[in-house]
């Protein structure tokens, strides 16, 4: 299986190679002594964007930094699976991936898997306050992950299963994050790339997943208790168990 996983900057590439590279050398060929190294290559796409791969069959891993944002996210994502379909290689599977905040009772550090992937501030403000574009008659606002694949990267993970909301501002204050959750009341995490990450692999017809490991509480913005280092080392320990997951999944044969 070919998988593109899509961050918004280097740091969340980087654990993500991590995390793939050093499943590779645990796998069960390399314990029974059989050659289980990765090969590793950087590859460009359109744009003037890199991809890293890490090759080790069946499993292909193309890690892209995309940007910040859902466009940024959508734009860089559309353009590699063109360019993949274009170049007989499509990918079965897109993963969004990063940091984010957690929603409490979600603790720093751990790993967030979403069952729905959710754009929570695209609408209209109303009298009678926010209305998303469904309400208004027109667009998506969820994308939804396969639910055997969400189980089954739980399971290998460890990661708690919710919403992931996108949003296009991080929320900063306690009345933004309660009224988040009283629109939301299965949010786990925040993100903001997730949605745009989906739009594009709904467009090519490709399933889509989101892995969030959690830096921050959402809510009142305190820098100093940010734990980054911590929600990176927790998304690499997620992509390490994440190819054993995939070998479960009953997904596309591309």
């Amino acid at each position: 299986m070919r998988v593109l996983v899509v961050t918004a900057v280097p740091a969340e590439r980087d654990a993500v190679v991590r995390g793939v590279v050093s499943a590779t050398e645990t796998a069960p060929e390399a314990e029974a002594g059989a050659r289980a190294e990765a090969a590793e290559a950087e590859v460009s796409v359109p744009g003037g964007r890199t991809l890293h791969r890490v090759v080790r069959p069946p499993l292909t891993v193309d890690a892209l930094a995309a940007g910040v944002g859902p466009a940024a996210a959508a734009a860089a994502t559309a353009t590699a699976l063109t360019a993949a379909e274009l170049g007989q290689a499509p990918y079965g599977l897109v993963v969004s991936a990063g940091i984010g905040g957690g929603f409490a009772p979600v603790p720093l550090g751990s790993v967030v898997v979403g069952e729905t992937i959710v754009a929570a501030d695209l609408g209209a403000e109303t009298p009678d306050g926010f209305a998303a574009v469904t309400e208004l008659g027109f667009g998506t606002v969820e994308h939804l992950p396969p639910p055997a694949l969400v189980q089954a990267v739980a399971e290998a993970t460890g990661a708690v299963r919710g919403a992931v909301l996108t949003v296009s501002t991080v929320t900063g204050s306690a009345e933004r994050a309660a009224e988040l959750r009283r629109r939301h009341p299965g949010a786990a995490a925040e993100a903001m790339e997730g949605f745009g990450v989906a739009e594009a692999a709904a467009a090519h017809g490709v399933p889509v997943l989101e892995l969030r490991a959690i830096s921050n509480a959402v809510g009142p913005r305190d820098r100093a208790a940010w734990r980054i280092g911590e929600a990176l080392d927790a998304l690499a320990g997620a992509f390490r168990h994440l190819p054993p997951a995939l070998a479960t999944w009953k997904g596309p044969s591309r």
